[in-house]
């Protein structure tokens, strides 16, 4: 392949700053956005529950999963693409890194393309498998129609903002998830309040955020950023693109199947339980988005970091940003973890007053936070291996998570009912975390791993 030099990237951080500037540079931006995110989450919910229906707040809920299918497809692109491109940077090829940009970027809007024409006409079915019925049946089809017809925005941001990270544009990445949610913030209150759309109004602002979001990422890449394209003239998806970009997007799409399979699977058991559990589940989600958000931040924004050293063969360096950030995490998660969990009741309270809610909600949302740092330090790891290409590894971690989850779901709740259910969660993080360990300690005995003097 040819080599292209990088002069015009800045490589002061992938290759000579200190460790700590070096992840405060990639992370901080990406903990920001995603931080902006969380509030959008939060601001939404309450919106949502000044229309004082409990029904809407459980249609949100269930609607999760197919949201995360969206978000599935966007990372299968977006972390495929953008861990190979900030491989091809470690190695000064920059021509190939623009092509591997435009393929991931029309495949994504392909994709969305395909989505629109199978969902619509399979959305009862769709309805019935998100675990909808009674009175939210019609909250949650009005939300799954809007996200099936904006869903190719919806995949091209997730997988924009990733490619710009992957050069080391964690300030872009972080201003584009902040236009969106500055738009949803704005659009949420006129939408859903001002033209009486209620819950259809929520996902319409959701949409039309991440399309802010899109232009703007376009504007970047066409004007500002000498690594990537969205060129159709660089849409060349050759066996070798498209194989690398897969090979590590596919580990990231298992992860989100496995957890879409296990949202629907809590949707289908806990909707046994009343709206009031649903609802308890989607507020302590959205709460505890907060710690989570935090540590996906700090993992996510490194993944370049790593990919780009071992490309590098700069393994000294890789395995010191790898240690830093998983003591940033025990320390960020530990500490904000704690103070929800201390402040619990009062939080709850912003969202709701019916008691059922805050009853079985505070106790999901102990459960939640306390498996919020092990959820991170497995994040880390599956990004370590995506980021130095080990789709085995990756692959193994991701199915783990899912073989783990989803029969500790089925057997709590079977012999211990609600509260077994609720607990399932925590205990299949922390197993999933034990996996992850032991695959980090294997491959660190691996002939790559070994640190030039």
């Amino acid at each position: 392949m040819e080599q292209v030099e990088i002069d015009q990237i800045d490589s002061y951080y992938f290759e000579k700053s200190p460790i700590w500037k070096a992840i405060a540079h990639m992370s901080l931006p990406m903990m920001l956005g995603m931080s902006l995110n969380l509030i959008y989450n939060i601001i939404d919910a309450y919106f949502i529950g000044k229309l004082n229906n409990t029904e809407m707040m459980s249609a949100i809920t269930l609607a999760l999963p197919f949201i995360t299918v969206l978000m599935a497809l966007g990372n299968l692109f977006g972390t495929g693409g953008g861990t190979f491109i900030s491989r091809l940077l470690g190695e000064k090829n920059l021509q190939e890194s623009k092509k591997v940009a435009s393929v991931s970027f029309y495949f994504s809007i392909i994709t969305g393309l395909i989505l629109i024409m199978l969902s619509i006409p399979m959305i009862q079915p769709i309805l019935k498998l998100l675990g909808a019925e009674g009175n939210n049946i019609e909250f949650t089809k009005s939300i799954i129609l809007i996200f099936t017809i904006g869903s190719p925005i919806i995949i091209a941001n997730f997988v924009l903002e990733q490619l710009v990270r992957a050069e080391g544009a964690s300030t872009v990445s972080m201003y584009g998830m902040g236009i969106s949610v500055i738009a949803n913030i704005i659009l949420d209150p006129i939408l859903i309040f001002t033209c009486h759309l209620n819950i259809m109004g929520a996902a319409l602002g959701t949409v039309l955020g991440n399309l802010c979001a899109v232009l703007y990422f376009i504007y970047y890449i066409q004007r500002k950023s000498s690594a990537l394209s969205i060129s159709f003239k660089e849409f060349m998806p050759t066996s070798l693109i498209t194989k690398d970009i897969f090979k590590i997007g596919v580990t990231s799409l298992l992860m989100d199947v496995f957890l879409i399979i296990s949202g629907l699977l809590f949707n289908n058991l806990s909707i046994r339980y009343g709206d009031y559990v649903v609802a308890g589940f989607g507020i302590s989600q959205r709460v505890v988005q907060l710690s989570d958000f935090i540590g996906m931040g700090l993992f996510m924004g490194v993944i370049p970091l790593v990919a780009y050293s071992y490309s590098a063969k700069n393994i000294k360096r890789m395995q010191e940003i790898i240690r830093t950030t998983a003591s940033y995490i025990m320390i960020l998660i530990g500490g904000i973890s704690g103070t929800l969990l201390i402040f619990r009741t009062e939080v709850f309270q912003l969202f709701s007053k019916d008691n059922e809610v805050l009853v079985i909600g505070t106790l999901i949302f102990v459960a939640m936070l306390l498996s919020s740092l092990f959820t991170s330090l497995s994040g880390l790891i599956v990004g370590i291996f995506q980021g130095v290409g080990r789709e085995k590894e990756a692959a193994i971690m991701s199915v783990a998570k899912g073989l783990i989850v989803i029969p500790i779901m089925i057997l709590s709740n079977t012999f211990w009912g609600l509260h077994g259910l609720i607990w399932s969660l925590t205990a299949s993080e922390v197993l999933a975390c034990l996996v992850g360990a032991l695959l980090w300690l294997h491959f660190k005995k691996d002939p790559s791993m070994k640190v030039s003097v």
